[in-house]
């Protein structure tokens, strides 16, 4: 971490240890640095801490990589299938635009209170920006490359592999790595709506019981583990595109 991000981290921390009080804000409004230390250790002592924090990064970790297979096979399968891409492009686009958090409710009115509708909310939420990513790099692919390859009797599963798949890397990656900060908002959106477990769950409990610091502590948690995340798929992304400069910029947008 830079010197200077270090030490506005520390200047935030010090305001917000410090200036609630002396402005006369309550600690159920805004909770002072300690008392979100404070609370952390009485979690972690009678709150069973540590085994909401492993579910809830362990089911984001597990809806990231299915929700980024199934993005990633359904995106080179419509590559590859350019009739069947334009019979569900019109489904595609409607259900990007559509927000899919606002499906957890159904989910658990389907499945119940289970681990299941807050999993598939992350699957769907990490799979649209890896299929759209993966798609438009197959819809660009070098076609003049491609014809070479076929000129000199290349196999498709060849052509697939040593080629489209080297091409499309980018974006892939670029794609995992919006999916990997959306995979803890589908996560926690599910645990707020109807879990039993899990961070989101103890920020509702929080919210309940005003507990504002129990909030604070689960949100830390809730980005800690999106970070980590992220970092994983930009770690993997340096070493697989290292050959790449520019891999690294600005990713495309998604809506989730």
């Amino acid at each position: 971490m830079p010197a200077a991000s270090l030490a506005l981290a520390v200047v935030v921390l010090v305001a917000w240890q410090y200036l609630p009080p002396l402005f006369g804000v309550p600690k159920y409004i805004i909770p002072r640095v300690s008392e979100l230390a404070a609370e952390f250790v009485r979690m972690w002592q009678n709150e069973n801490l540590l085994t909401h924090f492993i579910s809830t990064a362990s089911m984001s970790i597990l809806g990231f990589i299915l929700g980024g297979l199934l993005g990633a096979i359904s995106g080179y399968a419509l590559g590859l299938l350019p009739t069947w891409e334009k019979v569900l492009s019109p489904y595609i686009l409607a259900l990007q635009i559509a927000p899919k958090v606002a499906f957890a409710p159904l989910f658990i009115l389907w499945f119940g209170y289970n681990a299941w509708p807050k999993l598939i909310v992350t699957i769907l939420v990490v799979f649209f920006p890896i299929l759209v990513n993966v798609l438009q790099a197959m819809r660009v692919m070098d076609r003049d490359m491609i014809n070479l390859a076929r000129a000199y009797n290349m196999s498709r599963s060849k052509i697939f592999w040593k080629i489209m798949v080297p091409f499309s890397m980018p974006n892939l990656l670029a794609g995992l790595r919006i999916g990997a900060t959306l995979a803890v908002i589908g996560i926690t959106v599910g645990e707020l709506v109807g879990g039993e477990i899990g961070l989101g769950y103890l920020i509702s409990f929080g919210q309940g019981q005003a507990n504002t610091a129990m909030v604070f502590d689960a949100i830390i948690l809730l980005t800690i583990i999106g970070i980590v995340m992220y970092w994983a798929v930009t770690s993997i992304e340096t070493r697989v595109l290292h050959y790449v400069p520019r891999a690294l910029d600005a990713p495309p947008t998604a809506n989730p």
